[in-house]
């Protein structure tokens, strides 16, 4: 795992699964905890998903960035379409299956729902692919491994885009005045 990215936990009125703790998996809320802070805005993108509501809190995202890391969202398309509006410099990446059937298989393999959520979840993916032309990137998770370095050379890239860069336009102006004096020094 990268030292220089926070992940976001996401909030979500979904009860918690056997394996999941509070604050690490999911900010576990009641749906009448999630308006009120929904209402309170303290949501900055959220999202209904399989009956349940999901949401990332901007505490979540103001935590990370305070500690100078990037923040990691797992969300969904309508999510991410909410924090691209409203967050600048946001760098969005699709992570696409390589089949129906293997995104099928994980997740039966899960065996956290039944065939009925499985079937659900199928048919969100159907018009979330759709979707994929919004993003910035798309990496296609056949080989997991293979797949993190994808991401990886994806972050490591958009660290080196010039908008990004502090102080580069003053750095280059030093550089290049420098450089005319070294150029100036040389003449006879």
């Amino acid at each position: 795992m990268r030292e220089d990215l926070g992940y976001s936990v996401s909030a979500t009125t979904r009860p918690p699964r056997s394996n999941e703790r509070e604050g690490v998996d999911y900010h576990f809320l009641t749906a009448n905890q999630f308006q009120a802070r929904l209402d309170d805005g303290d949501f900055l993108e959220s999202a209904s998903y399989g009956g349940y509501f999901y949401g990332t809190l901007v505490s979540e995202i103001e935590s990370i960035l305070a500690t100078g890391k990037h923040a990691v969202l797992d969300i969904e398309v309508i999510g991410a379409r909410k924090a691209r509006e409203r967050l600048a410099n946001v760098v969005s990446i699709f992570i696409l299956p390589p089949s129906a059937e293997a995104l099928r298989d994980r997740l039966s393999r899960r065996k956290t729902e039944g065939a009925d959520a499985v079937e659900t979840r199928l048919q969100h993916a159907i018009d979330e692919v759709g979707a994929a032309a919004e993003y910035d990137y798309v990496v296609i998770n056949d080989d997991l491994a293979e797949a993190v370095e994808e991401v990886n050379g994806i972050i490591e890239a958009e660290r080196h885009r010039t908008t990004r860069l502090n102080r580069l336009v003053e750095a280059s102006k030093r550089l290049r005045d420098a450089l005319v004096d070294t150029a100036r020094s040389l003449r006879p």
